[in-house]
């Protein structure tokens, strides 16, 4: 009979901050900029040049620690972990290893098993590397160093995951935290969020710990639970037949569903850490962590319960609104204009994740303005156009942020209100479906919402529904 098992997960975050330049020099951190344009002798690694820490970095690094419970270390320094990589042009990476600047913080997580804290060993600052990229075709590599010297924190946890679900959960709760302190966009795409997956199996009920291998840099949620998936069953297909699990680094190719070896960590490489000597040690008042404290915006549990509150909205409506600060931001904004809270949450959740779910998009990534949100609520409010119509016209606005007073003249989707003109439509319809007529003289109401739907085609949709059932009702009766 086979063995029970048991995953210990540990994760290792890196987030680039939302900072205008990089964390020792002023150049641009700006996304996508041509290779090589955002850099300068110290991103650069020029001899001589000496860095200056943006006080910025410091800044986002407290708030995202005061949000995450951690204890603040007040004199922190950094170091230089010393390794040569192509990517890496100063031959060391500006990091802090002895004194990091928090401590021992956690955070509550939520799955279908309940509710649990996962446990943060530290948070420190460093500078990113450059991006290698690979010419496959022609066998050649390139360097860009742009993303060199981007600031980063790494979010250290403890092994405190036991499955994909809850790593994932911790994740998504570490994006929001930090996306609502507008401290990073955390946008794994752009790889401003990354993730290290660290993993061991071990027999259920027993407290040693198996060896661990560590999965490099995966970039979406999708991808790091099915490279859990798959590092559990290939550990346990290891162990199962007598072999022993070998630590090292590995790389999920998620197209394969599989990962291979990138290195081993049996001998764990020695990075020759020692203090910057160019970086004097940052000395953190309580003065300073007061002022840090005080700016922090409104956190999610705060907006969850203030939406019930202010606006009326069921507990569920306000749960989905508040996962993500993009929407929330969009939701407020939208109702700040149109003074419609539950319109506006309706238009969210029911056709704006329909269109999400269809698209495989994510909340964050909805790029429509909420003016014209708005202006499309203002438009049904005000009996301009009905439900149907506005139905599309949100759509256009999710795709393409169209301005839907300017769509309804230019289309002339104007809902029809005159009384004499919907009379003569649905009389003649009534004339060419004489079974329906008799079908409702028999008593089947079936009848007359085919009626009802044949007289909305015919106006093509631009129609009151509620005129047209009226007057369709009251024309049977007289026929």
């Amino acid at each position: 009979m086979s063995k029970r098992y048991e995953m210990v997960i540990g994760l290792e975050v890196h987030v680039e901050l939302d900072t205008k330049t990089k964390i020792f020099c002023a150049c641009s951190t700006k996304f996508g900029g041509a290779p090589n344009t955002h850099t300068c002798p110290v991103c650069m690694g020029m001899p001589g040049a000496l860095p200056v820490l943006n006080k910025q970095v410091v800044e986002h690094a407290l708030a995202v620690g005061l949000a995450t419970n951690c204890r603040i270390d007040q004199y922190c320094k950094f170091d230089r972990k010393n390794y040569f990589y192509p990517d890496n042009p100063q031959n060391y990476q500006i990091s802090q290893l002895y004194q990091p600047i928090c401590r021992d913080g956690y955070v509550e997580i939520e799955t279908e098993e309940g509710k649990k804290q996962i446990g943060i060993h530290e948070i420190h600052m460093e500078e990113d590397a450059g991006k290698l990229i690979h010419d496959q075709w022609e066998e050649r590599s390139f360097v860009d160093y742009n993303r060199s010297g981007v600031p980063l924190i790494e979010i250290v946890s403890e092994p405190d995951m036991r499955s994909a679900e809850e790593a994932v959960a911790y994740l998504e709760k570490l994006r929001m935290i930090i996306q609502y302190l507008g401290a990073s966009d955390c946008k794994l795409q752009e790889g401003s969020m990354r993730a290290d997956v660290n993993l061991s199996v071990r027999e259920a009920g027993t407290e040693e710990l198996g060896t661990r291998t560590e999965m490099k840099n995966l970039n979406s949620f999708k991808a790091i639970t099915r490279a859990i998936q798959g590092e559990r069953e290939r550990q346990i297909d290891i162990l199962e037949s007598g072999g022993k699990v070998v630590q090292e680094t590995r790389r999920w190719d998620d197209v394969k569903g599989t990962s291979r070896a990138m290195r081993s960590k049996e001998d764990a490489q020695d990075y020759r850490y020692f203090p910057d000597p160019d970086l004097v040690p940052v000395e953190i008042s309580d003065a300073w962590i007061e002022r840090v404290r005080a700016a922090q915006p409104e956190m999610r549990e705060e907006k969850l319960v203030r939406y019930q509150t202010e606006f009326g909205l069921p507990e569920y409506d306000a749960k989905i609104l508040t996962s993500s600060k993009h929407l929330a931001d969009l939701f407020e904004a939208a109702t700040a204009i149109c003074e419609r809270p539950k319109e506006v949450s309706n238009w969210l959740m029911v056709e704006g994740m329909r269109l999400l779910k269809e698209q495989e998009k994510d909340a964050d990534e909805l790029s429509f303005s909420p003016e014209n949100l708005a202006k499309l609520i203002r438009l049904v409010e005000g009996d301009v156009i009905n439900r149907t119509v506005a139905k599309g016209l949100f759509e256009e606005i999710f795709t393409s942020d169209i301005d839907p007073e300017q769509a309804v003249e230019e289309k002339g989707l104007r809902m029809v209100n005159d009384e004499d003109a919907l009379v003569r439509a649905i009389k003649e319809i009534i004339a060419s479906n004489p079974q329906s007529v008799q079908d409702f003289k028999n008593g089947k109401e079936k009848a007359a919402g085919f009626l009802v739907g044949q007289t909305m085609r015919a106006m093509k949709g631009k129609a009151d529904p509620g005129m047209v059932n009226r007057l369709v009702q009251t024309l049977l009766r007289e026929a």
